[in-house]
């Protein structure tokens, strides 16, 4: 098996198990991971259980995609996270049901827990709604993944980043974890408290060197 072959397998994997997560639904959602100077990314349209290798496109990094398939149609935005964040090597979007309940209500997920950090920075941001797949909102997602590793889309969605797909999908659970915990507390208080800067610069530092591990 090729390295691209494994890697394409191993998108199809993120995927499955984004869905077996509750994360996902349906073909909604995208994964894709930076390869030789563009990236690799899931196909438009295709049930995620029905996808192969051969399926996987690869689109170059001027947004030129390989004859006879077409990526999905957000491909424009996971270009954006690849330029945008050297540390970027994986980005998963998905439309989990509390992450996208937060980004309609058009808020932050704040420091709410510390593991928030875990985006690498005290607040996950939500970047304004655009059309799904349009430039625009290629716009947003670069502004707002320069920020955060995780980032909401206004009546939208997530999308995570790491440096490789495993750790960009753990962030995702994590987010979407993070919005239940935020609206369960928003339902009893309208202003939920935070944790205060001093801290989470303290838990950042710490998340330096904490997180999934990947063995190689």
């Amino acid at each position: 098996m090729t390295l691209r072959q494994e890697l394409a397998q191993e998108i199809i994997d993120t995927c499955l198990e984004m869905t077996r997560l509750g994360l996902n639904q349906g073909t909604a959602g995208n994964v894709s991971a930076r390869y030789e100077g563009g990236m690799l990314i899931t196909p438009t349209g295709i049930e995620y259980d029905k996808l192969t290798p051969e399926h996987i496109v690869y689109v170059s990094g001027e947004g030129e995609f390989e004859e006879g398939k077409i990526p999905s149609s957000e491909w424009a935005f996971h270009l954006t996270c690849y330029q945008a964040r050297e540390d970027c090597h994986a980005v998963v979007h998905n439309h989990a049901i509390n992450a996208t309940a937060v980004s309609i209500l058009n808020r932050p997920i704040q420091a709410i827990h510390y593991m928030v950090a875990a985006s690498g920075t005290n607040e996950i941001p939500c970047v304004p709604y655009a059309t799904f797949g349009s430039p625009e909102l290629a716009d947003f997602v670069d502004k707002g993944i320069r920020q955060s590793k995780s980032i909401l889309l206004q009546h939208h969605g997530m999308i995570t980043v790491g440096d490789n797909l495993k750790k960009a999908l753990w962030l995702a659970h994590e987010t979407e974890v993070l919005a239940e915990l935020y609206l369960k507390c928003a339902a009893v208080q309208q202003s939920v408290a935070v944790l205060p800067a001093q801290e989470m610069n303290r838990v950042l530092d710490k998340f330096k060197t904490y997180g999934l591990r990947v063995e190689k």
